[in-house]
């Protein structure tokens, strides 16, 4: 074979190794990965795990195809027999998480061969391009993390994609491709671990117990559902036939953790109200330590391995409230356990046993504080917060023959949620509203509550997923067919209430006379202030079953193009408390299809394309809420001053407020009876899903470097929630708050008593009737849903060679609509499924750009080995700012609020702002549009991260120190701000588009690594 010849042949086994992080994968919820290529007809190809002795052996096709599914994640040994002759040379191979490592052998007079100049891990071929994979996504270990400054979190990797950004700062989480927080899914060794009440959070386990991470931003395969947001993929470290073990320690001293800024805005409401908002952060403090010691090796060599991992972690938070008149200490000491066990029963046939647990614990005080003189004062009380829970499966492949592979997966997913406090059952909690701080400064700030936890109901919290599939594959000839079908049981377990002998919430409020409440009363001559007492009480025990079957036909129509052809059906099953079915939807038909285009033949240029459907599920939150009755009610008193009160948990004083007349009736509209769903549900109802297209093109520029550009479009047509039925009939009648489709068909019960005709089935079109204006009484409908997210995507990637590394992304992207998903993160309200979009006709009236609308997206991140001793890494991230949206409360034509007069997070609002003749006739009123966005845009943030490692340069002895400082500059611009325009029409609130959110401060990091 000539020079050139040779060059080439060893450019297709290397498979374009520099393309790194841009390349997409395939398998899409598997803990294992793929070898395939093409060789000559007949040849045998063995590949053995240097690490465990695994080894499988295949024949190539008539075509030269062949292929090793299933596969461990690590490094394998390849050899070939060609025409009776072994191999002399293996070639060493690394198996990717999720991804098919493309390995294309020599000539019939040569065996494989690897291009020597490209060593991304030593001379192993890495998967960069795989020319198997329709998918976007990209996969990182943690040698590279290791490199870098990336936070120890899971959805910290996932930031480090493009299309990836941090969600409402409020109730946290990340979005994926222009979706809320609640649409993702996170899988630890196959295993679901997503956070199934609301979507937002997720199991975790300690970084150093992570091998490899695979986050997914789009082009799915069949193989994975329940998802419209993105994919965070882990699998676990895994024993060898090598005994090895170590420790780490991680220290995050207060010392080493910048301070927070103070922010105070002094404003005043259009009523001539001073309206203050303080912010104190200035005093927190935040220390952190964690050790964990980790040991693995053989139990019988070439069978049988383990992996052991304990970590201690201890964690002291000192915080100020917002008003900086409380203090409240939390302090964590937890032990993580997990342990993986991998048995080879035969090569052909294994088990995989994992087990962990994230159960934690953190006591609470909370304290009179002096912000002046950082004096500390009586204790008002502490609390318990338990978290998280134990977890488990156990995975069985088989391969069978060299064609039928075959997986079956049983795990447990747990978690709880538990807060509780002494002072639950004596001593209701007292909030001020932003619209009294002034009063209550002059009143110098005292405590107004002998109950210490803020906000926080009383919560009795448990989750628990039991989940089984199975997944097969099975080559035939150019067709490679993939099916399957899983089951998840999802069962919570949930009781909340306020706390205090009437379980009852206080929220006080400045006012002015003549006001109108939430209960349609006015604010009586006199009445300068008021008490909101919200009653919130629920609870019951809630089943949802969730179904699913896939067919996925990859066809390599030529020797350079893969189409996916796949087809996944899923099913719902949300229950009562008794069992019963209450949302069930069946014969959810999500087609995919996909395309990849080797275009050069060698894997230096691909052309890839993806179209698919992809479905939501309902979260258990739903059927909490809506099939366990509600009792949601609010009171509204005049406030008739202060007094003198004592503790009587810690025996120091307080200020309660006097309750005086009550203003109004009690508005009980949010209640949800649990006697008859038939007014609960529509009948009607469709599951939410999106639709995606993705077009993607990867070049080799060098032997080093290469660029893509990658392009999306995703639509979601439809959205379900909780929606304001008050005229079913056509006739006024009390309000209803059914789960349907805003914009569609919506079937519920009717009755005499409502107005109907006769009692039985109502059948509506919600685009066009169901709400009936106040004073007018004119029957309209709601906007129909809509939400679109288009993106364009550059990067250049230069591989790791052992010295150096680089990656830079560019996304433009337009995130548009009348909603945002699940999550209304405009009014901070993250009841899954259940937020305030569909209120009210008006709340959805504008289609613009929406909270996770950011146009301009810059990422860079790199590593620099100087020597054996010392290494440096960096991270870089600016993100243009989000849509500033001027929420109204009244609508053109309607008497009735389109959001709360009183408070800022109750009803969305509206697209109006009142200008003229607000305080007379709402018939009078005149209006100004105010569009998404109407505020413009907050500022750019920048993020720089940056590490430095230091090696102990002795042979034979693993020791590492690693410094990373986050946040360098300590950038704390504002990333959230109040989008409530108006406290009344035409009266808008002064602290309007003041900030309520900030960058975290600068912080640094110290991790010490020793293994032996």
């Amino acid at each position: 074979m000539n020079r050139k010849m040779l060059k080439k042949a060893a450019l297709s086994v290397a498979l374009g190794a520099c393309l790194g992080a841009l390349a997409p994968t395939v398998m899409a919820q598997s803990a294992t990965g793929a070898i395939a290529g093409r060789a000559n007809a007949g040849d045998q190809i063995t590949i053995t795990n240097t690490a465990t002795g695994l080894t499988r052996t295949v024949t190539a096709g008539g075509d030269g195809s062949y292929r090793l599914s299933q596969l461990p994640v690590g490094d394998y040994s390849l050899t070939v027999k060609r025409d009776g002759q072994a191999d002399k040379e293996p070639v060493a191979v690394n198996v990717s998480l999720g991804g098919t490592t493309n390995v294309n052998l020599g000539g019939t007079d040569t065996g494989p061969v690897t291009l020597d100049s490209v060593q991304v891990v030593g001379s192993r071929i890495i998967n960069r391009v795989d020319v198997y994979s329709t998918e976007s996504s990209f996969n990182i270990n943690r040698e590279e993390l290791s490199r870098m400054p990336v936070a120890q979190d899971l959805s910290s990797v996932a930031l480090l994609a493009p299309g990836v950004i941090g969600g409402n700062s409020s109730f946290g989480g990340i979005s994926f491709g222009g979706s809320s927080v609640a649409e993702n899914s996170v899988f630890i060794n196959g295993l679901n671990v997503t956070d199934f009440y609301r979507r937002q959070s997720f199991s975790s386990a300690p970084f150093a117990f992570f091998q490899e991470f695979q986050v997914k931003t789009g082009g799915y395969s069949v193989e994975f559902g329940r998802s419209t947001g993105g994919v965070i993929n882990a699998v676990t470290r895994s024993g060898s036939n090598e005994f090895k073990s170590g420790v780490e320690f991680t220290f995050e001293p207060a010392a080493w953790r910048s301070k927070a800024d103070d922010h105070q805005f002094d404003r005043v409401d259009g009523d001539g109200k001073p309206a203050t908002a303080i912010y104190k952060a200035s005093h927190d403090t935040s220390s952190f330590m964690k050790a964990n010691v980790w040991a693995s090796g053989p139990l019988v060599k070439d069978k049988l391995f383990f992996f052991g991992m304990y970590e201690q972690r201890q964690g002291n938070y000192g915080n100020t409230n917002n008003a900086g008149t409380e203090w409240s200490r939390a302090k964590s000491d937890n032990g993580f356990w997990g342990a993986k066990l991998d048995w080879n029963i035969t090569d052909d046939h294994r088990l995989e046993l994992l087990a962990f647990s994230d159960e934690a614990s953190t006591d609470r005080s909370t304290s009179q504080y002096d912000f002046n003189t950082r004096v500390i004062g009586d204790s008002m009380g502490t609390s318990v917060d338990d978290s998280g829970g134990k977890n488990g499966s156990l995975t069985y492949i088989g391969q069978f023959g060299e064609n039928f592979t075959a997986k079956a997966m049983y795990g447990v997913n747990r978690s709880q949620a538990l807060s509780a406090s002494p002072a639950d059952a004596l001593c209701p909690q007292v909030l001020i509203d932003a619209s009294y701080n002034a009063v209550y400064t002059a009143m110098g700030k005292p405590a107004v509550s002998c109950h210490p936890s803020g906000s926080t109901s009383v919560v009795n919290h448990h989750d628990e997923r039991k989940v089984g599939r199975l997944d097969f594959e099975w080559a035939l000839g150019d067709h490679l067919l993939r099916f399957g079908l899983d089951r998840e049981e999802m069962t919570t377990d949930r009781t909340t209430h306020y706390p205090g002998p009437p379980g009852m919430r206080y929220s006080v409020f400045g006012t002015t006379p003549g006001s109108e409440l939430d209960n349609g009363a006015v604010v009586p001559g006199g009445v300068n202030a008021i008490v909101m007492g919200r009653r919130r009480i629920d609870g019951g025990v809630f089943e949802t079953t969730a179904n699913a079957y896939y067919l996925e036909d990859a066809w390599s129509v030529t020797p350079n193009l893969v189409l996916n052809l796949g087809v996944r059906v899923d099913g719902f099953d949300n229950k009562t408390a008794t069992g019963a079915s209450f949302i069930k939807m069946d014969s959810l038909v999500s087609p995919r299809f996909g395309f990849s285009w080797d275009m050069k033949g060698d894997g230096s240029t691909k052309l890839s394309g993806n179209l698919g459907r992809y479905y939501l599920p309902v979260t258990n939150i739903i059927n909490y809420n809506f099939a366990g009755g509600l009792i949601d009610e609010r009171t509204f008193y005049a406030l008739d001053g202060w007094r003198a009160a004592t503790n009587p948990i810690t025996g120091s004083g307080y200020m309660e407020p006097i309750l005086g007349a009550q203003i109004g009736p009690v508005d009980d509209s949010y209640n949800l009876p649990v006697d008859d769903l038939r007014q609960s549900v529509s009948r009607d109802l469709d599951a939410v899903y999106q639709d995606e297209a993705i077009l993607g093109f990867q070049q080799m520029i060098n032997q080093a470097w290469s660029w893509g550009v990658n392009a999306t479009y995703r639509r979601m047509p439809n959205a379900m929630d909780d929606i304001r039925i008050n005229a079913l009939c056509g006739v006024r009648h009390g309000t209803l708050w059914p789960i349907a489709n805003p914009g569609d068909k919506l079937t519920l019960w009717g009755t005499k008593d409502m107005g109907c005709a006769q009692d039985g089935w109502v059948t509506i079109d919600t685009s066009k009737e169901g709400y009936m204006a106040g004073g007018s009484d004119k029957i309209m409908g709601y906007f129909k849903p809509k939400r679109t997210y288009k993106a364009l995507e550059f990067q250049i990637d230069r591989a790791w060679d052992d010295k150096w590394a680089f990656n830079a992304s560019y996304l433009w992207s337009k995130s548009e609509g009348n909603h945002e998903g699940p999550v209304n993160s405009d009014t901070n309200y993250g009841d899954t499924g259940m937020v305030q979009h569909w209120d009210h006709p008006a709340n959805n009236q504008d289609y613009g750009p929406l909270f996770n609308d950011h146009r301009h997206q810059i990422k860079l991140r790199g590593s620099y080995k100087l020597n054996d001793m010392w290494s440096f890494g960096g991270t870089f991230t600016a993100l243009s700012g989000g849509p500033i949206t001027a929420l109204g409360v009244a609508w053109p034509g309607d008497s009735t609020g389109a959001a709360s007069f009183v408070t800022e997070g109750s009803g969305g609002g509206s697209f109006w702002h009142c200008v003229k003749n607000c305080s007379g006739p709402w018939d009078q009123r005149e209006f100004e549009y105010a569009g998404r966005g109407w505020g413009g845009r907050m500022p750019w943030t920048y993020n720089l991260g940056a590490n430095i490692t230091w090696t102990l340069p002795v042979e034979g002895v693993d020791l590492k120190a690693r410094l990373s400082v986050y946040n360098l500059l300590n950038e704390q611009e504002v990333i959230n701000q109040r989008a409530r325009y108006e406290k009344g029409p035409g009266v808008t609130r002064g602290l309007y588009g003041t900030g309520t959110r900030w960058q975290s401060p600068r912080y640094a990091q110290l991790v010490v690594t020793w293994n032996f």
